[in-house]
């Protein structure tokens, strides 16, 4: 429900700090860092005001001098691990350069295992998030679109890299809560499975084991999902 005479506002027109008294602290950058850190140790649930505030050893309502709310808070973590995106010359081959993008944007998840969660346009447009749309716009020179279009593409490849290493995430996850190995796991299913397939109930099924019956190369699945939607956006 929204707040009666609430007025919004952007986390980046805000001056640094607000308030009379001595010269801050800590800076935004501080504040930033801080939480990251709380999120990457402990999980993104474990980011509060007070966890933050203890991370940097300053009283929970302080914090509010720096950060007004906790959405704004999440707005300053995917700031500042954007940051560790940093822009390289261009090569004129779009395709590669896109996918180099994409594979440094996975990587990037893997290292904050929480960035997938607070994916959303509402936080791509700090300053970090600008410049690595531009970086991205740049490499992007060379075909034959409208700047409208580009954006598209760089949203829908930042989609299947999110869905995917979410996916990479959860599966890992799960694997860790396992009461006994993935490979004594996956064997029960996959014998079920065949014993499903083999009965006859399922013959689109069978016959696309019967094509492949070995194990999927996630890698090759990532290649070519990414692949597709490139492939989408090129010259006919």
């Amino acid at each position: 429900m929204a707040v009666r005479g609430a007025v919004p506002e952007v986390i980046w027109a805000r001056p640094e700090r607000t308030g009379r008294g001595p010269r801050p602290a800590y800076t935004r950058d501080d504040v930033a860092a801080a939480a990251v850190r709380v999120a990457d140790e402990r999980g993104l649930d474990a980011v509060s005001m007070r966890h933050v505030a203890a991370e940097l050893g300053c009283g929970t309502m302080s914090l509010y001098n720096y950060v007004p709310r906790k959405e704004d808070l999440y707005e300053l973590m995917v700031d500042a691990v954007s940051a560790e995106h940093v822009p390289w010359d261009a090569s004129g081959d779009w395709r590669a350069d896109m996918l180099k993008v994409a594979g440094e944007t996975r990587a990037l998840m893997h290292r904050h295992p929480w960035v997938p969660r607070l994916m959303s346009p509402v936080y791509g447009f700090s300053p970090h998030a600008l410049r690595y749309l531009e970086h991205c716009l740049a490499c992007l020179d060379p075909l034959a679109a409208s700047h409208g279009t580009k954006l598209e593409l760089i949203a829908m490849l930042n989609g299947v890299v999110t869905t995917y290493v979410r996916n990479e995430l959860d599966t890992a996850e799960r694997v860790r809560a396992l009461p006994w190995s993935e490979a004594e796991e996956n064997a029960v299913r996959g014998a079920y499975l065949g014993r499903q397939v083999a009965s006859g109930a399922y013959p689109r099924m069978a016959a696309a084991f019967g094509e492949d019956a070995g194990p999927i190369d996630l890698e090759a699945v990532f290649a070519r999902a990414l692949g597709r939607v490139l492939d989408a956006f090129a010259p006919r």
